[in-house]
């Protein structure tokens, strides 16, 4: 940009930005580099794939199954059924049913042109995001709970008056709706990718590597600081451009709620038809199963606006690691208990159940109750002392150590998954397989730990070692 643009842009913002670079190369890889980060992309397609072809209406996800003398087989030779029924599952569904239904590939796509126009037409709300480090920021639209709750109702609606065919449509095309997703994940992150480079009024991103700059709609991309190696797997992944905006639609803060959320209520609906088409009943274990996930699901839609202080946002770029976790992972796995609960009627105890949902609500009340207090305190202009208590640091940024937040540095993982445990218990004890949501989530968090501490280190230096000193504790007061 030229320097008057630029001198204009720090007196509209009245700071001293003179300093900022505004597309930094990324010089540290996560994930191991490209070669990593091209492992994590096969294993998440793969686990994907190899989940529906574990659970589904052929081999009922079951761990024990009987002999025709109707005793117990044995938990080995089951195992390699199961295993010898999934590969054979997976083999048809590959090469000879065709990875991928037109029909359903184009149902999808329908569905989300759906909730895109929805996020155009539907009043809402204009909110501001964080500051951007060109001193910018950028405005998004809040009507995520309304799309959700009027497709929600749409559906709804059209099963009490027409039959649930359409659930059903869903409930026995999953694998056709798990390709579907996947396909279309990868192909937006790379239609994504590649519009990274095009100019913006003559400018490109590339030529404000290391450069100060002012973008606000006039200038140069913003690209990710995470994502902008010239490597092209790991660009890919991470995501290039910070914010990709288009006719204006913000891809990531669209993505990051809306089709994969909705859409992970929409499939629990789904199976608990199956389930209920199976059995002429709907039991207690679905119920708490798939009725956390989707108050979990309208929460997050109705307080939408705290996405915006979230890493996801305000530091990720938009590449297959969030195109794909938002639009495939989180319908495809999430809804794994469902899954297994539609061709299992599994009656949990009422002593088992009272536990499951008194879980379930510590959780839920842990994990919102301190993102609301951090989002509080994030975004508001001025600070009660008599409500926080918090250290400055010589980056400028104020850290909280009062609340929810004196007692662990991530409590809000811990809440989220003890939540995400609640639902996998809600399965029972059959099948370890319905724990795999747990133990990825586990995995998640303590990987999202790990770059958040790293991430806090390097940014605030000694003043994150007296933050600790004052916050000792991880996840659990007391423990870790």
């Amino acid at each position: 940009m030229a320097a008057p643009a630029f001198d204009q842009a720090k007196q509209k913002n009245h700071e001293r930005v003179s300093d900022l670079e505004l597309n930094p190369a990324t010089v540290e890889l996560e994930f191991m580099g490209v070669y990593g980060v091209t492992a994590v992309m096969i294993l998440m397609s793969l686990v994907v794939v190899v989940l529906e072809s574990g659970c589904n209406g052929n081999n009922l996800c079951a761990l024990v199954k009987t002999n025709g003398s109707g005793n117990e087989s044995g938990v080995v030779s089951h195992l390699l059924e199961f295993v010898s029924d999934a590969k054979e599952y997976l083999v048809n569904w590959v090469l000879v049913d065709g990875f991928i239904s037109y029909n359903v590939f184009a149902t999808y796509c329908v569905y989300f042109s759906w909730l895109v126009a929805l996020s155009y037409l539907l009043p809402g709300e204009s909110v501001k995001g964080v500051k951007l480090r060109d001193g910018t920021f950028l405005k998004y639209k809040v009507n995520g709970f309304v799309s959700g709750v009027l497709t929600v109702s749409i559906v709804l609606a059209d099963a009490f008056v027409n039959g649930p065919s359409k659930l059903m449509y869903v409930a026995d095309n999953f694998k056709y709706f798990v390709s579907s997703t996947l396909v279309f994940s990868v192909l937006l992150a790379l239609a994504v990718y590649l519009l990274s480079f095009r100019p913006v009024n003559g400018t490109k991103a590339d030529d404000c590597k290391g450069k100060s700059g002012y973008s606000e709609s006039k200038g140069a991309l913003l690209l990710s600081a995470t994502g902008n190696s010239g490597y092209f797997a790991y660009d890919y992944f991470m995501g290039r451009e910070l914010n990709p905006r288009y006719f204006g639609l913000d891809i990531k803060y669209f993505c990051e709620l809306r089709p994969g959320l909705i859409g992970w209520v929409l499939v629990n609906i789904a199976f608990i038809a199956k389930h209920y088409s199976n059995f002429g009943t709907i039991s207690n274990a679905i119920l708490l199963a798939t009725g956390s996930q989707i108050l979990y699901v309208f929460d997050a839609l109705f307080l939408e606006k705290a996405v915006l202080t979230t890493m996801d946002i305000t530091t990720e770029g938009f590449g297959f690691m969030l195109s794909m976790g938002d639009l495939c992972w989180v319908p495809a796995v999430y809804t794994l208990q469902a899954r297994y609960l539609a061709y299992n009627n599994i009656e949990l105890s009422p002593y088992f159940a009272t536990f499951v949902l008194i879980l379930s609500i510590a959780g839920y009340l842990i994990f919102r109750l301190s993102n609301l207090q951090k989002n509080n305190f994030r975004s508001s202009p001025t600070i009660d002392p008599k409500l926080y208590t918090y250290i400055e640091t010589n980056a400028g940024s104020k850290l909280l150590v009062s609340g929810w937040w004196g007692l662990a540095r991530h409590i809000n993982y811990t809440g989220d998954w003890l939540l995400g445990l609640s639902q996998c218990l809600a399965t029972g004890f059959g099948n370890p397989l319905t724990y795999f949501f747990s133990l990825y989530f586990l995995s998640l968090l303590l990987h999202r730990n790990y770059r958040d501490e790293l991430k806090c280190k390097n940014k605030y230096g000694k003043d994150w070692d007296r933050y600790c000193s004052i916050v000792k504790y991880k996840f659990i007061p007391y423990l870790i």
